[in-house]
């Protein structure tokens, strides 16, 4: 008898832990079609609008807005919830007086404690806040300097294709959905989508 409780147990034991990794793998990662594939669309505007449209599959995924919050806190999770313990961006958007975010978050990921992290983690500052906001309207506060920490465009094409805080996105750590496709592709698709004007979708 008390060898089949043992037994009873251990299996339970099992179930639940794989129950808890299953419970933490994220979804299947979202592809980016290719620059090329937007090769047939002749009107430039068109296809500038096309390209964004792909660059908006990264821009408004958890991994980015998480951290452009239009408030004080940040969210966190796929499914985007307020940021637990109760945080703040502080004056410098890199936290509070006594409650940095480098307090929690290391220089990188710390997946047994499911705590994402990166040398400089921090928040986009308030200008530069996504949540709420129509993919028309992040695109024309991408283009605008006063709205996007003072780049140019050239710095802005830096910042999404080679910056190791944008690139923690494809590398988020054991429970979270990567942002789609690559770094490298994603900054494939902002340069073309440059290169053919700018262009926005209707805000």
């Amino acid at each position: 008898m008390r060898a089949a409780s043992i037994l009873l147990s251990g299996a339970l034991a099992i179930i639940a832990v794989g129950m808890a990794v299953s419970a933490a793998q994220p979804d299947p990662v979202q592809s980016l079609k290719s620059v090329q594939s937007f090769a047939s669309i002749a009107d430039d505007k068109q296809r500038s609008l096309a390209l964004f449209q792909e660059v908006g599959k990264v821009i408004t995924h958890a991994r980015c807005m998480n951290c452009h919050p239009a408030g004080d806190r940040p969210f966190q999770g796929d499914d985007r919830h307020p940021h637990m313990p109760l945080v703040v961006r502080g004056v410098d958007n890199f936290g509070a007086i006594g409650m940095r975010c480098t307090t929690c978050h290391g220089p990188a990921n710390f997946d047994p404690g499911g705590v994402p992290g990166n040398p400089v983690w921090h928040l986009a500052p308030i200008e530069m806040a996504w949540v709420g906001k129509s993919l028309g309207h992040i695109c024309e506060q991408i283009k605008d300097p006063n709205r996007n920490g003072g780049k140019s465009m050239d710095e802005l094409l830096h910042h999404m294709a080679e910056d190791p805080l944008v690139g923690w996105g494809w590398n988020p750590g054991v429970g979270r959905e990567p942002a789609p496709g690559t770094q490298k592709e994603f900054g494939a698709l902002f340069k073309a989508w440059i290169d053919t004007g700018a262009v926005c979708p209707a805000a």
